[in-house]
């Protein structure tokens, strides 16, 4: 089942049956990762990655937000993106991390032709704890978050959903 939040003409908001979800686990370091994507049946693709986490060793997930549709940015001649965001809990370090989310990128077919070229999947480590680091390939937290609507406006509903909870 899927519902629908228009947010204005830009923005749109859907909810699935695991998009948004919330369980927590104590123990593991929390990170955020962003996950996008604007090929093919991108709110399906989501939740057979919700899936595939689900079965991860490494990863718990603790929350997840609603899917936000949004335009491109950078490129836009290209199709409107599916965005949400994914809270996890943890045991593998930044670096970790992030080589795994890669592995997953290709699992579910990314293919980098370009910068800001359409994929079928794109997960971005957003936030791990309170680590601030910057390497060649990882910066924390992800340098870009604060002024990314794709993410900024899923977060304040995930938010929302846990003020409400408490």
């Amino acid at each position: 089942m899927r519902k629908r939040k228009v947010l204005n003409n830009k923005y749109t908001l859907i909810s699935t049956a695991h998009f948004p979800y919330n369980t927590r686990r104590k123990g593991a370091k929390q990170a955020l990762l962003g996950i996008g994507g604007n090929m093919g049946d991108v709110v399906r693709r989501f939740e057979n990655l919700f899936w595939y986490l689900k079965r991860s060793k490494y990863i718990h997930i603790y929350r997840t937000a609603a899917i936000l549709k949004n335009p491109a940015f950078g490129y836009t001649e290209q199709e409107d993106f599916y965005n949400s965001l994914i809270q996890i809990e943890t045991s593998l370090t930044p670096r970790a991390l992030l080589s795994y989310v890669l592995r997953i990128e290709k699992v579910f077919g990314r293919k980098r032709s370009f910068k800001d070229a359409p994929r079928t999947l794109d997960i971005d480590i957003i936030f791990y704890e309170n680590i601030q680091m910057e390497t060649k390939d990882l910066r924390l937290p992800h340098p870009q978050w604060m002024k990314r609507p794709s993410v900024l406006i899923p977060l304040r509903y995930m938010q929302d959903k846990r003020r409400r909870r408490q």
